[in-house]
């Protein structure tokens, strides 16, 4: 589990197709702190580190993983936010983040807030997946490329989000433009409560 607070973003520096698998390697400044079999969320997907060396560590995404992510259009160079899983005696600062990526996402609209940005996003709306909580609401939680943040001006198929300039410098919300392709994970108390509607 995790919180949506990035650490960092860590740098591809080698990946490797294998069948349907894709082995990353990144590189950041707490590899010296992994160990084998830990969770880091990568762009909001939480992935197994299968790897070490003294400056690298490789994770492995599967095929479903890929195909629900951006994920599978990284190339080496590229930066991704990184957040190692919460430690249970830790503040939640954001909210409660799984790793599970619902969908992504794109970049339509990108708005200089004298200071701040106003990125807003679209996703494809499913009538069925909305009634079961996969949608945003004015003030709930959602997660960015596995970065917590706050809904606003929400509709059917859209939502914005404000960046700060803290945020916007230590993630990857620098690099995106009109068309970038983002990962979305839902809120999942809000999934909860559209699951146990449909039971009452």
């Amino acid at each position: 589990m995790f919180s949506g607070i990035v650490e960092e973003y860590a740098t591809l520096v080698a990946l490797v197709k294998d069948r349907e698998n894709i082995h990353f390697t990144f590189t950041c400044s707490f590899v010296n702190e992994l160990k084998i079999d830990q969770s880091i969320s990568h762009n909001g997907v939480c992935l197994t580190v299968v790897e070490l060396t003294e400056e690298t560590y490789t994770v492995t995404a599967m095929k479903e993983t890929l195909e629900c992510s951006n994920l599978g259009l990284l190339a080496v160079g590229d930066k991704v936010n990184v957040e190692r899983s919460m430690m249970m005696n830790g503040r939640l600062d954001g909210h409660i983040v799984q790793g599970h990526v619902d969908q992504t996402a794109t970049c339509i609209d990108i708005k200089d807030a004298q200071g701040s940005w106003y990125f807003t996003f679209r996703y494809a709306f499913d009538k069925e997946m909305a009634r079961r909580g996969y949608i945003t609401v004015d003030k709930g939680s959602v997660t960015v490329n596995g970065v917590s943040l706050t809904v606003c001006n929400p509709t059917e198929d859209t939502f914005q989000v404000a960046i700060i300039p803290y945020t916007y410098e230590h993630t990857n919300f620098h690099t995106f433009k009109i068309g970038s392709v983002i990962n979305l994970e839902f809120d999942i108390i809000g999934k909860y409560v559209s699951r146990m509607i449909q039971y009452q």
